[in-house]
């Protein structure tokens, strides 16, 4: 019988954790604990680079609300994650990462580096276990301060160290064991009072819901808030479509609103965001509501936050609780009769997002005609992923779709993560048809993952908005008086290179093309590759926002 070594018991440790699905780059400090978790019924995901490997893993958890699990090696393979992590970190996404470190038996060793320093800069917790006796309780204390804090954790051993014989020790409580469980945080009355008087005297009542406000369960009671005070709903990006079946949803609140919402907005006299952050984005730097007061639902308020203060009236509690105390405190009068129309509920249903007309050049394709088609051939309940970068805005604005099936996580800016996203979300759930929306420079920072689509049977139709450039970059370049030629990389034939890595491919020029493509992608569950050439000089409304274009 082969003797236990501390590799197996570490992966002991995580399967008792629940790990049941792990992505991962092989190496010296990580393959033989990947091989012993595999043999305990762990799916695994081999990832081609480990940036990737870890973004597969936070796209993971976030689709399944559960922690994320990835390994790399040591040195080399630790330094590729900082972006990773620092996604994880602003996003607050629970992950635990498993690390080789370099082996203490040597005193040289090509790939030693201090590993600690890197993972705390990007604000994740590096623990390293040299201790055997002591390593089941620090796994389990990853995963307490993943779940808790909703945090990535890094988990360090030397190599050489897995490969001794593991110590007989008894297996600690599972870490979900020692999570509290306070029930729901209830407001204080006095506060709720407050509040309450506040939203009974607003006439433009706007909602917003953030992911504390669907992590709690909360999306019905802001629905009963808004109807009952004749106000409207809306979300921020991450939770996009949480009300997409109300007449009155404005959609995304932020610089993505569109030119209704942000009409509306503009009319508010009070904003309460429930379970959301109010971040720079959600508010447009302070421009998105400009004669409304705000108030702020949350378990965890924060008076500045991103270099702004965040509300005028707080209230500490659960979201859901929040919300349903604050309906039971309001007086019964009737609901404001001014800020609802059946016009602004057609507009909503029908208006274009961004209405500004721009010229196509021939050969290419608007982005805004793009998404709509899409909108239209793609079934409401496949997994939608959008990635970041200029063309992220058009792919926001999809109607009808429900937020579980909408997975975009932006934190930290980084583009290049769409296609590891998508992969993520498809292998959490497992045989789901994934949509990928992405733009060509950031597809091309990864592409070698198209390898892993393919190896891997995924069902994942990747839609990339070709403009030939860095999208945001030219437009940027262009408005500063720049060459823009550093941007600009021409469009080519990404098809091709889909089907160069076994996948379906093909240019789409016609928007007509598209629906054989997408028939053909549902009839097959094939990967597929859609090089969409858009024409790069129609901007986003953001964009255009932010860095107004130069005259010619």
């Amino acid at each position: 019988m082969t003797e236990r070594k501390i590799y197996d018991m570490l992966a002991e440790a995580f399967h008792a954790e629940g790990t049941r699905l792990h992505f991962t780059l092989l190496g010296d400090g990580n393959m033989h604990w990947a091989t012993a978790l595999e043999r305990m019924g762990c799916t695994m995901i081999h990832a081609r680079h480990e940036h990737c490997a870890v973004s597969m893993a936070i796209a993971a958890a976030n689709a399944r609300d559960e922690v994320g699990v990835a390994s790399v090696t040591c040195g080399p393979g630790l330094t590729q994650i900082m972006t990773a992590l620092a996604t994880a970190v602003r996003a607050r996404i629970p992950l635990v990462v498993f690390a080789g470190e370099a082996p203490l038996r040597q005193a040289w060793y090509n790939q030693q580096i201090d590993q600690a320093p890197f993972v705390t800069a990007t604000g994740a917790l590096y623990i390293g276990a040299h201790w055997p006796a002591r390593m089941p309780d620090q796994v389990r204390e990853a995963f307490f301060i993943a779940r808790q804090e909703r945090r990535p954790v890094v988990l360090g051993v030397p190599f050489d160290l897995q490969a001794q014989p593991a110590p007989d020790l008894p297996a600690p409580a599972p870490s979900a064991t020692l999570i509290p469980q306070i029930g729901r945080m209830m407001p204080d009355p006095a506060h709720l009072a407050q509040v309450a008087d506040a939203v009974a005297a607003a006439q433009r009542l706007v909602v917003i819901a953030g992911r504390g406000a669907k992590s709690s369960g909360a999306a019905a009671a802001c629905v009963d808030l808004a109807d009952q005070r004749g106000g409207l709903l809306a979300t921020t990006l991450p939770v996009r479509g949480l009300f997409h079946d109300h007449d009155f949803d404005l959609g995304v609140a932020g610089g993505f609103s569109s030119d209704t919402a942000r009409a509306a907005f503009a009319k508010a006299d009070l904003v309460v965001a429930v379970g959301a952050s109010v971040t720079h984005h959600t508010s447009d730097g302070g421009k998105l509501w400009p004669k409304a007061r705000v108030v702020q639902i949350d378990s965890r308020p924060v008076g500045f936050h991103q270099g702004r203060q965040v509300a005028d009236l707080y209230l500490q509690a659960d979201a859901k609780a929040g919300v349903e105390a604050l309906i039971a405190a309001l007086p019964a009068s009737p609901a404001p009769a001014e800020f609802r129309s059946n016009d602004l509920a057609e507009r909503l249903r029908t208006a274009p997002v961004d209405a500004t007309p721009f010229p196509t050049r021939p050969g290419l394709l608007d982005p805004r005609e793009v998404i709509r088609k899409l909108d239209a051939l793609l079934p409401k309940d496949w997994e939608m992923v959008n990635a970041s970068g200029h063309c992220s805005y058009f792919t926001a604005h999809m109607r009808g779709r429900p937020a579980d099936h909408f997975h975009t996580i932006r934190e930290f800016g980084a583009i290049g993560n769409g296609l590891s996203y998508a992969i993520g979300v498809a292998a959490a759930k497992p045989g789901r048809p994934v949509v990928l929306f992405d733009g060509d420079g950031g597809f091309l920072m990864h592409a070698q993952e198209l390898e892993t689509v393919q190896r891997h049977g995924l069902p994942i139709l990747l839609c990339l908005l070709n403009d030939g450039a860095y999208g945001s970059e030219i437009h940027k370049l262009r408005s500063d008086g720049l060459p823009d030629a550093g941007a600009v990389f021409g469009r080519g034939d990404l098809g091709a290179v889909g089907r160069g890595f076994g996948l379906d491919g093909a240019v789409v020029a016609d928007l007509n093309d598209l629906v054989a493509h997408v028939g053909r992608f549902d009839e097959t569950r094939r990967g597929m590759l859609l090089d969409i050439h858009i024409d790069e000089d129609i901007t986003s409304p953001v964009m255009r926002r932010a860095h107004p274009p130069r005259p010619h």
